[in-house]
């Protein structure tokens, strides 16, 4: 596989036709060679990311019936609790539960295309932890600033296969993003692994795109090649990790790879190891219907059309433990 490459945001910003079509070029290359990309030049800025990891660190070490009030399955706003998520079962594979906890949170609105229907499902009222009284405002901040390096990532999108500047965001404008804070508990929290167990098993992301803000560490996140080699995702500091999911893979015909990736166990050689992962996913809007586009752009496969609410709650069922 080519190393996950590195793309400076900056240019697209700089408003030069030139220049944006360069990035364009690049993200073009990175989702067909690899589909995950390293991004800087975006305004998710380190000092917001350590804000959100002291508030949220607190959650997670308070008693587990306090955490157990906010419980919440996969798809859910809350805390997904341990032992509730396998992600590897949406690949067909039978693991043991993910090594990991969650607290997630999405929009405060509901789009009002989708009130009265079963989509409303997906835009439940968050629930904020009042032991943790500064983790509603770090959270949020952290929401909109992926919220809006997502946007302009779809415009570059657009522009990378000659679409119309708004074709994504037209797709995508209901306000229809979650956020998983991911704790991923050190060995001696955790004791004894399983074989086959992870602190996420292998899986592709489901949605349009994925911006994560990761801690590197020896049980971290590896991508696996297109010749099915598992290799260490690069980090570097300040760089978000960008990745494609399922349904931007069947827009564009996988000319654009949603990649299997995973997160490796805590390792047994450093004990103490606890990651904080930071997790924005951004989707197209839940009526949204996803089909293969019917340009040259498209790579080589036809998929069906998909409505985008039903082909995520599929997903999500597929890798909820229970």
């Amino acid at each position: 596989m080519t190393a996950v490459p590195l793309i400076d945001l900056t240019p697209w910003y700089a408003g030069n036709a030139d220049d944006r079509r360069q990035v364009a070029t690049q993200v073009d290359a990175a989702l067909c060679e690899v589909g995950f990309l390293l991004l800087t030049g975006h305004p998710v800025t380190p000092r917001l990311t350590e804000r959100v990891r002291r508030e949220v660190r607190p959650f997670f070490g308070l008693p587990v019936p306090a955490k157990a009030e906010l419980a919440c399955l996969p798809g859910g706003r809350g805390w997904i609790p341990p032992g509730a998520e396998a992600n590897a079962g949406a690949d067909g594979l039978d693991t043991p539960p993910d090594l990991k906890e969650s607290f997630t949170f999405g929009p405060e609105v509901t789009p009002p295309a989708v009130v009265g229907t079963a989509e409303e499902a997906w835009f439940g009222p968050n629930v904020w932890p009042a032991a943790v009284p500064g983790l509603r405002a770090a959270a949020s901040a952290f929401a909109d600033s992926c919220s809006s390096v997502a946007d302009d990532l779809l415009q570059v999108f657009a522009l990378a296969l000659d679409l119309p500047d708004h074709f994504f965001l037209a797709r995508c404008r209901g306000n229809t993003w979650s956020v998983n804070l991911n704790w991923y508990p050190a060995r001696e929290h955790v004791g004894t692994v399983e074989p086959g167990q992870f602190r996420i098993g292998q899986h592709t992301d489901f949605g349009t795109l994925t911006l994560l803000d990761r801690q590197p560490g020896s049980g971290g996140l590896q991508v696996r090649t297109a010749e099915g080699e598992w290799v260490d995702a690069p980090s570097v500091p300040g760089a978000l990790t960008v990745n494609a999911g399922d349904l931007l893979a069947r827009w564009t015909g996988d000319r654009w790879r949603s990649t299997p990736h995973r997160v490796l166990p805590p390792p047994a050689d450093v004990p103490t190891e606890e990651l904080l992962s930071l997790v924005f996913f951004h989707e197209a809007d839940p009526l949204t219907v996803v089909e293969t586009l019917p340009t040259a752009a498209a790579g080589p496969e036809r998929y069906e059309p998909v409505t985008a609410g039903q082909f995520l709650r599929s997903r999500m069922d597929s890798i909820t433990v229970g």
